[in-house]
């Protein structure tokens, strides 16, 4: 979910500064050159609050470790799926381990019985030790697998998620409350958050600190398509936008130029070093480096 005329509004907002014409004039008589026009002279500018007029608001799904990094950036608003009220993601866990045994799933829980039976199933999956596949096939349901891990064809690190599950169950067919239960599972248990941010956070933290090659992998990725998807959406805006190196490079350039630009190495930096101290000459490379895939950097090494 977005503004349509985020840019228009932003520029507007920015225009109202220097007009005394009231906003809905000002954005009547707005194109969408003129809009870029002012996008742009805010960059350069660094004159934030005008962005905080655009808003945006997107669904992540994510292992509970990335989701309190997420969180901590405090101007924006979340909702996020509750641990303790739903466990449909892990039950799927359940449900694909009754397809690999050809067996029936038991259905939602109503029951401590029908806690034990999840139990028995997931036992069986240990029991039978499935291939690497489909034994990564099963847990990923419920679970965001670390790249290392699927690299590494780490078995053990698959078998222990499942054993937490296996106990997460076993708690709760032995009448324990879910929001003790949950205590069990690991942080890499799958969640979902709905979160709104005005344009501001996203241009001058959320993605600027996330994308950036020293942040935690799977909050980089999760960076990285978002900034993907507001390219898309809004190309005026934050084609400018990217990780600190590109907000510290705009700002100091008389023209801003665009994340493609420094990566294609069609434009070169022109700071020292970047905020994570990654000398001029190797900030390329960083880049290149950030925007990979986390699975694919790894099968590479």
């Amino acid at each position: 979910m977005y503004m349509d005329r985020a840019p228009e509004i932003i520029a507007g907002s920015a225009k109202l500064t220097l007009s005394v014409k009231p906003i809905n004039d000002i954005l009547g008589s707005m194109d969408e050159s003129e809009a870029c026009k002012w996008v742009l002279e805010l960059f350069r500018r660094g004159h934030g609050s005008p962005f905080e007029h655009g808003v945006y608001s997107f669904e992540i799904t994510c292992s509970r470790v990335t989701s309190h990094q997420i969180v901590r950036h405090r101007i924006a608003s979340y909702t996020q799926l509750s641990q303790r009220r739903g466990d449909k993601l892990l039950r799927e866990v359940v449900r694909e381990a009754c397809r690999y045994l050809g067996i029936e799933y038991p259905g939602k829980p109503g029951s401590r019985s029908t806690y034990m039976a999840y139990v028995d199933i997931l036992g069986k999956i240990l029991d039978h030790d499935p291939p690497w596949d489909k034994l990564l096939e099963i847990t990923c349901r419920g679970f965001i697998i670390p790249p290392m891990v699927y690299h590494g064809r780490d078995k053990g690190f698959l078998r222990e998620l499942i054993r937490s599950l296996m106990e997460y169950y076993r708690a709760l067919a032995n009448g324990y409350h879910p929001e003790d239960a949950r205590y069990l599972l690991p942080q890499s248990v799958k969640t979902r958050l709905y979160v709104t941010m005005n344009t501001r956070e996203l241009v001058e933290n959320f993605l600027p600190l996330r994308m950036c090659s020293h942040a935690q992998w799977e909050i980089r990725y999760i960076a990285w398509s978002l900034w993907r998807q507001l390219v898309k959406i809004h190309p005026q805006i934050f084609r400018y936008t990217g990780p600190r190196c590109i907000l510290y490079e705009n700002r100091v350039r008389r023209e801003p130029c665009t994340l493609e630009d420094y990566i294609s190495g069609e434009k070169q930096f022109t700071i020292e070093r970047c905020p994570e101290l990654v000398p001029r000459e190797q900030i390329r490379s960083c880049l290149e480096h950030a925007s990979s895939d986390p699975w694919k950097i790894l099968s590479t090494q």
